[in-house]
């Protein structure tokens, strides 16, 4: 396909008219200086060369001009441009995406339509020079998309070699090919995913729902994808509940894996103890399927789970523990579910009404200072000792909740001497003003069932084992203090 090419006019430096212009090396009058096999150069003409001869003997005769420059035999022979600046007009359009595309020739050579010449034109109009530089009349090139591939790619190939202007050309060339051939960046992956995920299509979601929850989840590329293949799939039914699927799966994939039954899972919301809320809104998101805004608006709806007047958050009174999915539910619905469950739990601690705010606070606040379960109510103690000295509980897990970091109970000096912070116990006394996390059973129980003792400290000395020492004394305190230190010491791993 690539000998269809006019190898010259595509390569040659110059525009038309200084191809016309100029004549060939050694040939004043700018006509081919190929000689015979009985020439000077006794040298026998190739096939190819052979068949030029010809032309050029039938053209003479019947009276066509010549080509004004030699011709290249072959792609190899023709010249190189050694800048942009000397590419063929077309060409340079091409790759510049600044001319337009020529129209089909007339069979007179006569210049395309357009305002601006690439050229000095030839006879026959104003407008675009033919191609190939030829003068007079001359047949339209018919140029196949193979052979223009193949051109544009050695132009750039010849560019790069010359001033390193493949930079500039590849991606011109890439986006020509790319036009040409029809490849485009598809909007679906391929294969069958990836990493494992979980998704849930809840009561009502329609087919609209179902493509937008496996966008979200990373299970399809776009949910524009998924849902044209639905529509193209006639009547799909899908099922409430939650189903394994994978990661940057191809729409046909995971419509497929939708509707497999071995898919469906029974998922669930895990709450251990200590779970602060915002953790618990993040799980509801991920596993029960609903929109973050939704959770967001119905965790601030305090009023609607009956809770005693004055409670402000829902922290602390969402018990811990197993919750199935429930498809059809909202957001308002799991927290009613959760908030009815810690008082059940409440009242069978015998926590009465009255007072369930405040052993809710108080328990919360242990299950964060607390490490072995044996420990639960010498820490309660601990604490009530304090409060019943009128002394600051100087908790650094009310501190570290205070500044939004619910994952540890470490703080810096300079956290500690912040009194702008509510719940900072080393700066204001009693009780922080709201639970600083969900406690469970064992919390609770350590709440109302505290250990006997006089101790006013404690602290953790081996962080392994969980192993406290509950002191009476601030004394007795700094040696277990001491013993601490001595085993980070042992222990750097753990500093």
């Amino acid at each position: 396909m690539a000998d269809d090419l006019d190898w010259n006019a595509i390569i040659a430096p110059g525009n038309d008219a200084e191809r016309r212009a100029k004549p060939a090396d050694g040939a004043p009058d700018g006509r081919d200086d190929v000689r015979s096999a009985d020439g000077a150069t006794g040298r026998p003409l190739s096939r190819r060369e052979a068949r030029a001869r010809e032309s050029t003997s039938a053209r003479a005769a019947a009276g066509s001009p010549q080509d004004d420059v030699e011709r290249p035999v072959s792609p190899a022979d023709a010249p190189v441009a050694r800048s942009v600046d000397e590419l063929h007009p077309e060409v340079h359009g091409l790759l510049t995406e600044g001319a337009a595309a020529p129209a089909p020739g007339d069979g007179d050579g006569a210049g395309s339509t357009g305002g601006g010449s690439t050229g000095g034109g030839s006879a026959g109009g104003g407008g675009r020079g033919r191609r190939g530089g030829r003068g007079g009349a001359s047949r339209p090139r018919r140029r196949s998309r193979g052979g223009l591939i193949a051109g544009i790619v050695i132009v750039a190939v010849v560019l790069a070699a010359g001033i390193g202007a493949y930079t500039f050309a590849a991606p011109k060339v890439q986006q020509v090919i790319g036009a040409l051939t029809g490849a485009k960046e598809t909007d679906d992956y391929t294969g069958n995913g990836t990493s494992k995920v979980t998704i849930t299509i809840k009561q009502g979601d329609i087919g609209e729902d179902v493509a937008k929850t496996l966008q979200r989840s990373g299970v399809v590329k776009t949910s524009t994808a998924f849902y044209k293949l639905l529509l193209a799939s006639g009547d799909v039914q899908f099922q409430p509940g939650s189903y394994a699927l994978k990661k940057h799966m191809s729409s046909k994939a995971a419509l497929a894996a939708l509707q497999d039954k071995d898919n469906k899972v029974t998922a669930s919301i895990v709450i251990p103890e200590g779970t602060a809320l915002k953790d618990i809104e993040a799980g509801m998101v991920s596993k029960a399927g609903l929109s973050e805004a939704e959770v967001s608006s119905a965790a601030k709806d305090v009023s609607a789970y009956g809770l005693p007047s004055g409670v402000t958050t829902l922290e602390g009174w969402l018990f811990p523990a197993t919750y199935p999915i429930n498809p059809g539910w909202t957001a308002k619905q799991y927290f009613q579910s959760m908030v009815d469950t810690m008082k059940q739990h409440l009242k069978d601690a015998g926590v009465a009404e009255a007072d369930q705010e405040h052993v809710i606070v108080f328990a919360s606040l242990v299950q964060k200072e607390a490490g072995l379960a044996a420990d639960y109510p010498k820490v309660a103690r601990v604490f009530q000792n304090r409060l019943d000295q009128g002394m600051r509980l100087q908790s650094d897990a009310t501190v570290a909740y205070g500044t939004g970091n619910t994952h540890r109970v470490t703080t810096t000096d300079a956290e500690r001497n912040d009194a702008s912070n509510p719940y900072n116990t080393y700066q204001h006394e009693g009780l922080p003003p709201a639970p600083i996390s969900n406690p469970g059973d064992i919390a609770i129980k350590a709440v109302t069932q505290e250990a006997t003792g006089n101790w006013l400290y404690f602290v953790t000395v081996n962080l392994e084992t969980g192993e406290t020492v509950f002191s009476d004394t601030y004394a007795e305190h700094q040696q277990a203090v001491k013993q601490f230190q001595a085993w980070l010491r042992a222990n750097p791993s753990y500093q």
